[in-house]
C-alpha cells in the first residue's frame, strides 16, 4: 500500500488537478488507484446535501464505485466547525470514521491518493489537520506550493516543519516566467541545503490559471450584453472599479488578463477600462443596463460586457471563487497537468513504494 497525501500551502496552488494527474498516472502504469478527501471544503449543494466537488470529479475521472460518505467522511462547512467548536462533535468518533472509510478506499489498492483541505492547518479545531491527516493514515506527503517572491519561504519552511518526517518533497506549481529562474537557481538550492526534497516547478499555463470571459458568464448566470465580442479570452485577476475615472485608468493600465467590475451606471469607470489594452471584459453589478454608447464602444475593441444582479462585494466573491477553481476540475485540466508532471517530475519515483 502506497498512500500520499497531496498537500497544499495555501488555497488555489492547483492541488487538485496535481492529486488527481498523479492518480490516472498510476493507473496508466498498471497500479490500482484509490482516492480520498477526508475534509470535504470545496463545497456546494447537490441534491439536498452539502458535498465537495473534488471527490464526485475523482469518483468520474478514476471510475470509482466508493460512495460520497466514504470517500469524503467529513463535510467542513462552517456549520460543522462551529459545533465542533460548540463541543458537540465527537473528536474520536471523527477520528474513526476516517481510518475506517480509508480502509474501505484502501482495500486492495496498490496506491492511495488523499487530498488534503485547501490549507495545510485546515482542521485544527478537530485535531484533523493535514499533519495530523498524513500521521493517521500513514502517509507520505507531497506538498504543492505557489512561489511568487522569497518571502513565501516562510510560510514554506512553516509548512515543512509541520509535516516533518513524513513530508517526501515538495512541488512548485504555476510559476510565472519572470520568477522561474530565480526559483530555480537560488529557491531549490536554498531548500536542499535544509534537506528539503524539491520535485519539480511547473510553470504558469494559461488554460489553468484563469477561466475564459464565456466560462466566467456562465459559471456567474452574467447576461451578456454584447454580441459581436467575442468571449473566449483568459481572466485571471479582478480589478474593482469604485474610484475616480484618472486612478482606474491609471490602475486599468498596468492590469493584463483582467476583468472590471463596477455598476452599471459608472460610464466613466466603464469607459476607462474599455481603452486599457489589458482588461478582457467589463463585469456590471446591480441589473443596471449600461448605456448604449457604452456597449457600443465595447463592441468596437471588442470587449464583452456581462451584467449580473448580485451587488459588487457579492460577485466578486463569486468571480474569484470561479478563477480560482479554474480548469483544474475538469478532465482536459487534468491531463494537461499530467503532461506538466511528466515533463517536471520523476513520477515513477513519487509513486514508487518506499521498502
Amino acid at each position: 500500500m502506497n498512500p500520499i497525501l497531496v498537500g497544499s500551502t495555501e488555497a488555489s496552488t492547483g492541488k487538485t488537478a496535481v492529486a488527481l494527474a498523479l492518480a490516472r498516472h498510476a493507473e496508466d502504469d498498471g497500479q490500482s488507484v484509490g482516492y480520498m478527501k477526508p475534509k470535504g471544503t470545496h463545497l456546494q449543494s447537490a441534491v439536498g446535501k452539502t458535498l465537495d466537488q473534488d471527490p464526485m470529479l475523482a469518483r468520474e475521472l478514476l471510475d470509482l464505485n466508493e460512495q460520497m460518505h466514504e470517500m469524503e467522511p467529513i463535510v467542513y462547512s462552517p456549520t460543522f466547525v462551529q459545533e465542533a467548536v460548540r463541543g458537540r462533535e465527537d473528536l474520536d468518533a471523527l477520528h474513526e470514521s476516517i481510518t475506517d472509510n480509508y480502509a474501505t478506499v484502501a482495500d486492495g489498492r496498490d496506491v492511495v491518493i488523499i487530498e488534503g483541505a485547501g490549507e495545510y492547518t485546515t482542521g485544527g479545531v478537530i485535531d484533523l489537520t493535514d499533519p495530523d491527516l498524513a500521521d493517521l493514515l500513514d502517509a507520505r506527503v507531497l506538498l504543492i506550493a505557489d512561489y511568487d517572491d522569497p518571502s513565501d519561504l516562510d510560510g514554506l519552511l512553516g509548512a515543512v516543519d509541520a509535516f516533518g518526517d513524513r513530508l517526501d518533497g515538495v512541488l512548485f506549481n504555476s510559476v510565472s516566467d519572470d520568477e522561474f529562474d530565480e526559483l530555480t537557481e537560488d529557491v531549490v538550492p536554498f531548500l536542499r541545503e535544509r534537506d528539503v526534497t524539491v520535485y519539480g516547478a511547473i510553470p504558469t499555463v494559461q488554460e489553468l490559471s484563469g477561466v475564459t470571459v464565456g466560462e466566467l458568464a456562465a459559471e456567474l448566470g452574467a447576461d451578456v450584453l454584447t454580441s459581436d465580442a467575442a468571449t473566449d479570452a483568459y481572466v485571471e485577476r479582478f480589478l474593482v472599479g469604485a474610484m475616480g475615472r484618472d486612478a482606474a485608468l491609471s490602475g486599468f493600465r498596468r492590469a493584463r488578463e483582467a476583468a472590471v467590475i463596477t455598476g452599471g451606471d459608472r460610464s466613466d469607470i466603464q469607459t476607462a477600462a474599455l481603452g486599457a489594452p489589458g482588461i478582457e471584459c467589463l463585469l456590471l453589478t446591480g441589473g443596471h443596463r449600461p448605456s448604449g454608447a457604452v456597449v457600443g464602444r465595447a463592441e468596437e475593441a471588442g470587449k464583452p460586457v456581462l451584467l449580473v444582479q448580485g451587488d459588487a462585494r457579492t460577485t466578486v466573491d463569486r468571480a474569484e471563487s470561479v478563477v480560482r477553481s479554474g480548469r483544474t476540475r475538469d478532465l482536459g485540466a487534468v491531463e494537461r497537468m499530467g503532461d506538466l508532471l511528466a515533463d517536471a517530475v520523476d513520477l515513477d519515483g513519487l509513486l514508487a513504494v518506499e521498502e
